[in-house]
């Protein structure tokens, strides 16, 4: 196996659903539609040799991976410090407004200790769901606990091999999170209380990704990545529409799912990429395989669906190089270095793409190649791989590695 197989750091990806903000927020991980691609425009199409101006970094996030919610003038993202997991509110200079403990931290040496996931901010509350489970609602401007619950103890659920890493999802006035327990794979709970909505028997445990929320011929559709199978559930009653059998080296199934005009697309280690058909029914639903491709094999990196292609990182095979596939096809356009295996956001049309050794990179999208028109590299003094997946907006490019956070400015001169 290629090295990145060895490299078994497990982030968070969640897919299609909505929560309401601003123009300009990023109130989840992924952004407000959580397909990863900004509506940020009049920004730099190539930096300064020495990369675009450092407006501020900020310390004291405590160590993790997890990337950045951003609205209402509030950045929010999470760390361990010591042997708590804690959630951190910054203004938008980067002061810390407040930090909170939120359960106790994933510490496991070998094993990647740090937080996953990232918190989302929805109606003046933050929702964040740490490495062993504790689930909590807060009040956006203080940090006060409003509700909570270790979503394994409650549901029966045993946390898995990485620990918990999905960012959870706001539907409406409930928020959907996956414990894995054998009644309640994936539950939906009233976002305001924390009581149960509903919750569905996915036959699994939780897997590393995060849930979708697509809605296709009148039906509202949850998505998302079991550890050992790509499941769908009933948005409106947690009924079990379908379970495809998806195993990856080392059960890392990761990517949050891309939906787009009735398909379904995952992309995981060693098991590769595939798309399905969906087939709805009344309120019912089924999926039928379109296609799949052992050349693109993501790891947590995330991929992005971009005027019909799709691009991101391999793992096991083409050795981190970066993968285009064709939406229709699966057929592969390219394989190439860059700045090498990584994760990724969309913004003003470019790529922006950080190297998992502390690269970032701006790369034109296109099926012909894979052109790098810019790179440099941040201060790099945070520990450990730079996992947590960059953001662009408000004019600003956030970089996350481990206690720290970079801010740069990304915008057009004037």
């Amino acid at each position: 196996m290629a090295r990145c197989v060895k490299i078994i750091g497990i982030l968070l990806t969640a897919g299609l659903g909505i929560a309401p903000a601003a123009a300009g927020d990023w109130p989840q991980f992924h952004g407000p539609r959580r397909d990863n691609i900004s509506t940020e425009t009049g920004l730099l199409k190539r930096w300064p040799d020495a990369g675009p101006k450092l407006l501020w970094t900020a310390r004291g996030l405590g160590h993790g991976f997890s990337s950045l919610a951003i609205a209402g003038g509030r950045i929010c993202t999470a760390g361990n410090i010591g042997e708590s997991t804690v959630v951190t509110a910054l203004d938008m200079s980067g002061k810390t407004q407040w930090q909170v403990k939120c359960g106790g931290a994933w510490t496991r040496r070998g094993l990647y200790p740090g937080t996953r996931g990232t918190p989302t901010l929805d109606g003046g509350r933050v929702y964040y769901e740490s490495p062993l489970g504790d689930l909590s609602c807060r009040d956006a401007n203080t940090g006060k606990k409003l509700w909570g619950m270790n979503i394994l103890r409650r549901f029966g659920g045993k946390n898995i091999h990485w620990a918990l890493s999905e960012s959870v999802l706001i539907d409406g006035n409930r928020v959907v999170c996956a414990p894995g327990g054998p009644k309640a794979g994936v539950v939906a709970l009233d976002k305001r209380s924390g009581e149960v909505v509903w919750s569905c028997a996915t036959g699994d445990q939780a897997g590393y990704a995060s849930p979708i929320l697509a809605e296709y011929n009148g039906l509202r559709i949850i998505v998302t990545l079991t550890l050992k199978a790509m499941v769908g559930i009933n948005a409106d009653t947690g009924e079990l529409l379908w379970r495809v059998g998806h195993q990856s080296y080392a059960d890392e199934n990761v990517l949050r799912p891309i939906f787009h005009d009735g398909h379904v697309f995952v992309s995981t280690v060693a098991a590769g990429s595939r798309k399905w058909k969906v087939n709805v029914q009344g309120k019912t639903a089924s999926v039928a395989e379109v296609w799949k491709s052992k050349q693109m094999d993501n790891h947590h990196g995330g991929v992005v669906l971009l005027g019909g292609y799709l691009y991101g990182s391999s793992c096991a095979y083409n050795r981190n190089k970066w993968i285009c596939l064709d939406w229709r096809s699966g057929k592969m356009l390219y394989a190439a270095a860059g700045v090498g295996k990584g994760s990724l956001t969309v913004a003003d049309g470019m790529l922006y793409i950080l190297g998992e050794r502390g690269t970032m990179g701006l790369v034109t999208p296109s099926p012909q190649a894979h052109a790098v028109v810019s790179r440099f590299e941040p201060p790099g003094k945070g520990k450990g791989p730079w996992w947590a997946h960059p953001v662009v907006c408000g004019g600003r490019l956030y970089v996350r590695h481990g206690d720290l956070l970079y801010a740069y400015d990304v915008r057009e001169a004037k």
